[in-house]
């Protein structure tokens, strides 16, 4: 199944990850992409946060929605165009629940592993793992179709790091690597008999003077050339069954450029 979800009220007031999600869309053309709405509840600038989660309300909502295309559809595997990181949870889970054996490979600069109350910014972009864990809002884990552990966690790129967020990192010896090794990645995965994969990509894993058309630039970041190389080496070693590519905000299709082969891979 694909699907287009360009949520960005995750993000707190970044309603440019819309644009940008449906930039990446016009690029693919591809009919196949099912379309679902956002909520029309107040979001940005006048929004409300609720159980320290900003636009608690939209989210919930767009969340159910998601939830239940997906559950109609009933898929074997999920593509996704978003949108900010807190769409995961629903694909994530609902793959997880159908595949035991699944690891989840998190390509991105920040860990997205708080809790809601230790949240500097309350956006819930940074709370998915957590929410996955089964560790945060207890409404919001009621959109999960499933729970993951910490062992299934598998950070690429990673290098923008809330203190809280070290310590679940730390406390759950989450893979977490300084550099990206990509055969020791994939060894790793395997000594956890792991077959099926998730393969987030939050476009802010990239080293910005390779691609910085993303909604957070953090320098030090993984090159366009080993982000391809790491997905080729996944996708021949085991079976990816969900992928997403979120978090661009360019405008302009010619801009998708340096990032073309990452999409191909990851979405055709």
């Amino acid at each position: 199944m694909k699907i287009y979800f360009p949520q960005w009220q995750g993000s707190g007031t970044g309603s440019i990850i819309e644009s940008g999600a449906k930039t990446v869309l016009d690029y693919l053309n591809d009919e196949a992409f099912v379309h679902v709405p956002l909520s029309k509840e107040p979001a940005g600038k006048i929004g409300e946060q609720q159980y320290h989660i900003n636009n608690y309300k939209a989210i919930l909502e767009q969340l159910g929605r998601l939830k239940s295309v997906i559950e109609a559809a009933n898929p074997n595997t999920i593509q996704t165009i978003g949108g900010d990181c807190g769409l995961e949870i629903v694909p994530v889970s609902y793959l997880n629940k159908k595949y035991p054996n699944m690891g989840v490979v998190w390509f991105d600069a920040h860990a997205d592993i708080n809790k809601p109350s230790d949240s500097g910014s309350h956006n819930f972009h940074g709370m998915p793992l957590r929410t996955l864990l089964g560790e945060a809002n207890s409404k919001m884990e009621s959109l999960l179709s499933s729970t993951i552990f910490a062992a299934q966690i598998h950070y690429v790129g990673l290098r923008d790091i809330d203190e809280a967020e070290q310590q679940r990192i730390t406390s759950g010896s989450i893979y977490a690597p300084q550099k990206t090794n990509i055969p020791e990645l994939v060894q790793t995965l395997k000594q956890k008999q792991i077959e099926q994969l998730y393969l987030h990509f939050d476009f802010d894993c990239l080293e910005p003077s390779d691609y910085s058309k993303t909604y957070y630039q953090v320098p030090g970041g993984v090159s366009i050339a080993t982000a391809e190389a790491c997905i080729r080496a996944l996708q021949q070693e085991f079976s990816i069954v969900g992928s997403s590519v979120l978090e661009s905000v360019t405008t302009h299709v010619d801009e998708l450029q340096p990032i073309q082969g990452i999409l191909d891979l990851l979405l055709v």
